[in-house]
């Protein structure tokens, strides 16, 4: 897995390999960084505790201002510290620390740069990904599906990191919140840390569901139609508490 590269070596010295590089260390983090950077550290370290990731696989951040933080590449979460605080700006130069940003880079950008959203989350979520290699779109199994804008579409493969994935993917976003990448994983965006991760494990959810339904010999599952779907959609805009 290409965000998986630096597993194997020592965190310590990855820290030092990347800060003794001659580079000076950036800018301070402010304070409405550090509170994120924390959020986002607890964000990824969730991605492993319930699965959706496997090692340093998969990467999270989030949007502070015109700043960016994300994960760094090969140092696995549960090693992260608030002195690690990794950033960049939405052109992709970095302005916090000195660790190397994830290799998905070119992705979170293209979601920031073309929606309002202020986090991203992409796993390497097992059924998803088994999903992304069966369907050009995940079938309509359940109603949550309206939670990510409609009918989730699985984005076509390309090598990682790279900007053709980031244009495939954002083709797949078009007007949602989240899709499968092909032989990958998932991608969800919100306006919180919180918002995208649910997505996420939505997303997750709704794949083991389907794969679930249709394991079954001789049967196979019913699913919505997109009338259906738009209902639950009006129903969805008013939704959870007011005030």
């Amino acid at each position: 897995m290409a965000e998986q590269r630096g597993d194997e070596r020592d965190t310590g010295d990855a820290r030092e390999s990347e800060r003794g590089a001659g580079e000076a260390r950036r800018r301070s983090a402010r304070p409405e960084e550090a509170r994120a950077w924390e959020g986002l550290v607890t964000t990824a370290r969730r991605t492993v505790s319930d699965g959706l990731v496997v090692g340093t696989s998969g990467n999270v951040s989030v949007r502070v201002g015109d700043t960016v933080l994300v994960t760094p590449s090969g140092v696995p979460y549960d090693r992260l510290a608030p002195d690690d605080v990794t950033g960049v700006d939405l052109d992709g130069r970095q302005v916090l620390g000195t660790l190397v940003p994830t290799s998905e880079l070119p992705m979170h950008l293209a979601v920031y740069r073309t929606t309002g959203a202020l986090a991203v989350v992409h796993t390497h979520a097992v059924h998803a990904t088994a999903v992304s290699t069966l369907v050009n779109e995940l079938p309509l199994i359940h109603y949550m599906a309206a939670a990510l804008g409609g009918p989730v579409r699985v984005a076509p493969y390309a090598t990682y990191g790279t900007d053709e994935l980031a244009e495939n993917m954002l083709r797949a976003l078009a007007d949602r919140s989240g899709c499968l990448l092909r032989n990958h994983g998932t991608i969800a965006h919100g306006a919180t840390l919180a918002q995208a991760y649910d997505r996420t494990a939505q997303l997750e959810w709704m794949c083991r569901l389907w794969l679930t339904a249709s394991s079954v010999p001789g049967l196979a599952p019913s699913l919505l139609s997109r009338e259906q779907l738009t209902e639950v959609e009006e129903r969805l805009r008013g939704y959870g508490q007011r005030g």
